[in-house]
């Protein structure tokens, strides 16, 4: 698993190689039992005993340390090893899977440790090292090895030469032998009248008559010439070293074309290392947030879609004196960005936030990060990746923005990270997510919204200590509520089609109050009211203004609540499903589509119904999976149909 130990091995001479066994996840289909995910093992890493890794696991499982398994057996056979860790039906295979590895010896490290003797002296070597002295090794063993062939072979040139030369002078030295008296009277005889060497006199001496024969003087000529050029050529191996690098080049190819088998072990890219979002499936969930700092996180599918105007579920078990503060839903592997009002940004992962029931009060949020009693969080936001193209688009209380680049916040202190400047009794309260061609809507309280571009010439991207520029002219009384991002596309339409600069006053006198407008666009303008109402806007009705100005009238509000007020503005797909919590920690979930889309002049629908003395406090959109997107689609439900009848009624 992973390079990094190998890495480490060659260029320092330690490192540790993790092992991990092969595993698939299937689809069990047994007969007369509903199928069942099941993980099949197949290989194990080397000396690891499969016996005693089942029992291991049956220990984990029995000890609740490893989740989601409901049986484990062996079925190995003469065809090869197999080992199913059958699964519960809630659990996820793949985060059991990482589970085996991380707590079981299916995964197992290594110790690379590559001593060798050099020089008759331990040494620890690196590749590169290892290859040389193998190398210097592999010289020397050849040329030892060239150097004893070239003396064998002119020892036996030697003894060649002398025969030829006997076979020469054969009726002479065959008459010297028979006068001599004895053999080494003729062996000295020899020596002196023909220059021959001992060697060569005792060769001729032990000759048989049958090396006489003209044959065997053909043969014995022929070897001496081999032997010569097989001198020749011994001597230029040792004259030349590129003559021993090409022997050493040829053997190597020769032992592995001999001896080689094709590679076992798979090397994966992926490091053997296993972090924590691998033991953690990436779940769906919303985050809670409320005003005396408590913070927990539920998943999405706590709480089911329900009829529009309905009352909702309690989302948290709350104080007397508390409330919803923020509410985010996001992914579970999501890192979350924390501002709080002094500008200043924290991190965590979703899944360190601990998971909570609907009725919890949560955890303090003292405890998850340093955050001073003096201060509060204003505002988060659900990162998946610290990207270049990304910026981070911050709206203060006083009404000044800013854009900055995502990378700028991807290693966050643990005591936090200064995200902007903040004059004299000004608070950071918005952050969102946005690219260069993106567009921003900001809403306030009293039902205005302005809508300008993000790109450098109306918003030029600045650092993290910077205070920004203003975003929008308020009214009396009158304070921001929300901040929005508008993809470029929908951004490019809206400009393409506005031909003409038209007074929205004028507009305003034009329009009903409450009129249904058809709207094939995906993308709308959702704003919800504390007093329950709520409505899709078109988003072609919020035409592109200059930053800075007071903007043009996203809602009117209901005769009878006179003291209504906008609490969330955002952007939202028709697929969407919104969730609502009130002050009191009331949830309600439903679907974007069963919210009717009016004009910008228009009160809206009920959307949920609250309690005497409470109210919406906090909006979240939550995307639909492309499957729920292609039921919606195809059936109208009942709690759409519900809808369109109240929408006439009122």
């Amino acid at each position: 698993m992973g390079r990094t130990g190998i890495r480490e091995a060659y260029t320092t001479g330690q490192g540790s190689i993790t092992m991990r066994g092969v595993a698939q996840i299937e689809t069990l289909q047994q007969r007369g039992r509903p199928e069942r995910e099941a993980i099949i093992i197949t290989q194990l890493p080397y000396q690891t005993n499969k016996a005693a890794l089942i029992e291991k696991i049956a220990e984990m499982v029995n000890d609740k340390r490893i989740e989601g398994i409901s049986d484990i057996r062996d079925e190995s056979d003469r065809q090869g090893m197999r080992i199913v860790v059958e699964l519960r039906r809630d659990a996820y295979p793949r985060v059991v899977l990482n589970n085996l590895y991380k707590q079981t010896p299916l995964q197992t490290n290594f110790g690379a440790n590559m001593l060798a003797l050099v020089n008759s002296r331990p040494e620890r070597l690196t590749l590169k090292r290892y290859l040389e002295v193998f190398l210097e090794f592999r010289v020397e063993t050849i040329r030892r090895r060239t150097e004893y062939e070239l003396r064998k072979a002119q020892e036996r040139d030697h003894l060649l030469q002398g025969l030829l030369i006997a076979l020469d002078n054969l009726d002479a030295i065959i008459s010297l032998i028979r006068h001599a008296a004895d053999t080494p009277t003729a062996k000295q005889e020899l020596i002196d009248r023909f220059e021959l060497s001992e060697v060569q006199a005792d060769a001729i001496l032990q000759m048989q008559l049958r090396r006489l024969t003209a044959l065997e003087a053909h043969k014995i000529q022929a070897e001496h010439e081999e032997l010569q050029n097989v001198i020749a050529d011994l001597q230029d191996i040792l004259a030349r070293r590129e003559r021993i690098l090409e022997i050493i080049e040829t053997e190597a190819l020769e032992l592995k074309e001999r001896h080689g088998s094709p590679r076992r072990t798979e090397i994966e890219h992926t490091e053997g290392e296993l972090e924590d979002t691998d033991l953690i499936a990436n779940e769906k969930a919303i985050i809670l947030l409320t005003e005396q700092g408590y913070i927990k996180r539920m998943p999405v599918n706590t709480f089911d879609a329900q009829n529009r105007a309905t009352r909702g579920k309690s989302g948290a078990k709350m104080k007397e004196d508390d409330g919803i503060d923020h509410f985010l839903s996001c992914c579970d592997h999501d890192s979350i960005l924390f501002f709080s009002d002094r500008g200043v940004v924290y991190c965590l992962k979703a899944y360190q936030i601990p998971v909570a029931s609907r009725t919890a009060r949560g955890v303090p949020m003292v405890q998850m990060l340093p955050i001073p009693k003096q201060e509060r969080i204003t505002s988060i936001v659900a990162v998946s990746e610290f990207s270049d193209d990304d910026y981070l688009v911050m709206l203060t209380k006083g009404g000044y923005i800013k854009k900055t680049e995502l990378s700028a916040f991807s290693n966050i202190r643990a005591n936090g990270l200064i995200a902007i400047s903040l004059g004299e009794g000004d608070e950071l309260r918005w952050v969102r997510l946005a690219k260069v061609d993106d567009s921003i809507i900001i809403g306030s309280r009293q039902g205005m919204a302005i809508h300008f571009r993000t790109d450098h010439k109306q918003l030029r991207p600045l650092g993290r200590a910077t205070r920004g520029v203003k975003a929008m002219k308020l009214g009396k009384k009158d304070e921001l509520i929300s901040m929005d991002i508008l993809p470029s596309a929908i951004v490019s339409s809206i400009a393409e089609s506005e031909e003409t600069e038209i007074e929205d006053e004028e507009i305003l006198e034009t329009e009903t109050e409450e009129t249904t407008v058809e709207n094939n666009q995906e993308l709308a303008i959702m704003v919800i009211t504390a007093g329950g109402y709520g409505k899709r806007v078109p988003v072609s009705q919020f035409r592109l203004q200059n930053r800075a100005g007071k903007g043009i009238i996203a809602t009117k509000f209901k005769q009878h609540l006179a003291s209504d007020e906008v609490v969330g503005l955002q952007v939202v797909n028709q697929d969407d499903e919104l969730m609502l919590i009130t002050s009191r920690g009331i949830i309600i979930r439903q679907t974007v589509n069963a919210i009717p889309t009016q004009s910008r002049s228009a009160t809206g629908v009920r959307v949920q119904r609250l309690d005497d003395e409470d109210a919406i406090a906090a909006v979240a959109i939550v995307p639909t999976s492309d499957e729920e997107a292609e039921v919606e689609a195809e059936t109208e439900t009942e709690v759409e149909v519900e809808a369109k009848v109240e929408d006439s009624e009122e």
